[in-house]
């Protein structure tokens, strides 16, 4: 029998190579005592005498042959960085007893491929839950009809800007859309302010930009096609190839090439930078402004896949994720995620950096057309 909090490994299934950052490559999650975790706090924490009975039950079910298939265990679908996801799920195995299959995606085709595979899905779901590391494609997949409305108790704190409507996801744990360079080599009085600026020519040869057709990027420029329009969109694309920005394969990988003096900036995710900084002290970020005064904000995303086949136990998996114990674990990670609830900002002295006006529902009205621009225009 395996006691609760005890060999409570989270299962991991790939679609590919996992994509974490390279910091966090090199570095593996460290396992905490107890005494560490005591900065968590109790607000989710089950009484122990559930716990137990979970325990229990699990192992005479297992004894028993009844209990131990892949098939009884609430499956996952998480882009979000598997090194921090880990730790997440780990928690919440620990403290319910609830092992968890987590399948996880690639940093080149961020998110894409999970959205892609429930929809291949939906007649017979594998997944879930979906824990992804960005908004737009839940918001498809929600209007989709792919996703089961939930309201969980655990988020009624969350501003309605980053909760659908109809509850079918919740967000938490913003990233920042960033320009990330080198202090030591750029000065800041010499950056653009503006996102558009990028593709004018002084400033697009030396700076880079991951494939817009995939991850943070392609929202941006969804972002930017929503709020600029269609024509001046395109422009934007066109004057980053004809400028010479580089594209290339993920966001880490501009952080890396700013690093290694290839390129002065780049466009990236806050997370991205708060990772690197550790080993390249003198990294900075700005945030641009859109055109309406801030920055594009991406909060990760929780939500019940529709049709799932663990509905009670994958509640309580969405119940532990959208918790102020699960923002204040990413809070404080290496990734440094910026809470959505201001009372865990305060807490942690963070800010919250300006944003733009845009509803992520405006953002995903443009991603067609932003999509097809660059393939017609960068994918060539």
């Amino acid at each position: 029998m395996v006691l609760s909090g005890q060999a409570l490994t989270t299962r991991a299934r790939k679609t590919a190579k996992p994509r974490s950052h390279e910091d966090a490559k090199n570095n593996p999650a460290p396992k905490f005592p107890a005494s560490r975790l005591a900065f968590l706090g109790d607000s989710f924490r089950l009484p122990l005498w559930r716990n137990l009975a979970v325990t229990i039950v699990a192992g005479v079910a297992c004894w028993a042959g009844l209990g131990c298939s892949d098939e009884d265990r609430p499956v996952v679908y998480c882009s979000v960085d598997e090194v921090f996801a880990r730790r997440v799920l780990s928690e919440f195995e620990k403290q319910t007893g609830i092992t968890v299959d987590a399948i996880f995606d690639t940093e080149a085709g961020k998110t894409t491929g999970l959205i892609n595979r429930i929809r291949a899905e939906a007649a017979h779901p594998r997944a879930d839950v979906l824990f992804s590391s960005e908004v737009l494609h839940t918001v498809l997949l929600a209007r989709e009809g792919l996703l089961e409305p939930y309201q969980s108790p655990a988020s009624t704190d969350i501003p309605d800007q980053f909760e659908d409507a109809s509850h079918r996801w919740t967000g938490i744990g913003l990233r920042a859309r960033v320009l990330v360079y080198d202090s030591q080599r750029v000065s800041a009085d010499s950056l653009p302010t503006h996102w558009a600026d990028l593709a004018n020519p002084d400033v697009a040869k030396r700076s880079a930009f991951a494939n817009p057709l995939f991850g943070t990027t392609f929202g941006h420029v969804s972002a930017s096609f929503a709020l600029w329009g269609e024509e001046a969109g395109r422009e934007f694309l066109i004057g980053l190839r004809e400028n010479h920005a580089r594209m290339v394969d993920g966001n880490s990988v501009v952080v890396r090439a700013v690093m290694a003096g290839d390129i002065d900036f780049g466009m990236t995710d806050s997370d991205d930078v708060h990772v690197a900084r550790k080993k390249h002290p003198t990294l900075s970020q700005r945030f641009l402004d859109m055109g309406d005064g801030g920055t594009l904000l991406i909060p990760s995303t929780v939500a019940l896949v529709k049709g799932s086949s663990h509905p009670q136990q994958a509640r309580e998996l969405i119940d532990f994720l959208v918790s102020a114990q699960v923002e204040r674990m990413l809070a404080v990670s290496a990734s440094g995620n910026i809470p959505v609830r201001q009372s865990l900002r305060e807490e942690l002295e963070m800010e919250l950096p300006p944003s733009t006006k845009l509803s992520y529902d405006q953002i995903a009205d443009s991603m067609e057309s932003s999509a097809r621009a660059v393939r017609e225009i960068l994918i060539r």
